[in-house]
């Protein structure tokens, strides 16, 4: 069950600095995955920007992606994050991304709401 106020989408544009060549993880001029999956995360922080406070920030903790089509340099990638579960600080989203209403990628990522100044005196 997705949670509509925890959601988001945003639309990317396949660039050179996004391919499996830029990001060191394969040879070929097509999206690599590292990109892929650093869209997602960054849907999901749009998504549960609703639910972090005053001095709060969310941490990715889980991710699972698994990238299932090629996109070229210059394709657009609709990316969709929505809460499928919530339990206090703790939010995991189905991620989806879409090039031209196909699936090419899909998972999951869980963020927990931490509090920043206790989370950076830890470290």
């Amino acid at each position: 069950m997705t949670t509509p106020e925890l959601a988001a989408t945003r639309t990317f544009t396949v660039t050179d600095q996004d391919t499996a060549l830029a990001v060191g993880s394969g040879s070929l001029r097509v999206l690599g995955t590292p990109r892929l999956l650093a869209w997602c995360e960054a849907v999901t922080c749009e998504a549960i920007a609703p639910a972090v406070g005053e001095g709060k920030t969310s941490v990715g903790t889980r991710i699972s992606l698994e990238h299932l089509g090629a996109s070229a340099v210059g394709r657009q990638i609709d990316v969709d994050a929505g809460a499928s579960y919530v339990d206090g600080r703790l939010v995991r989203f189905a991620v989806s991304a879409r090039m031209d209403g196909k699936l090419v990628g899909n998972g999951e990522v869980t963020r927990v709401i931490v509090d920043v100044e206790k989370f950076m005196s830890r470290l």
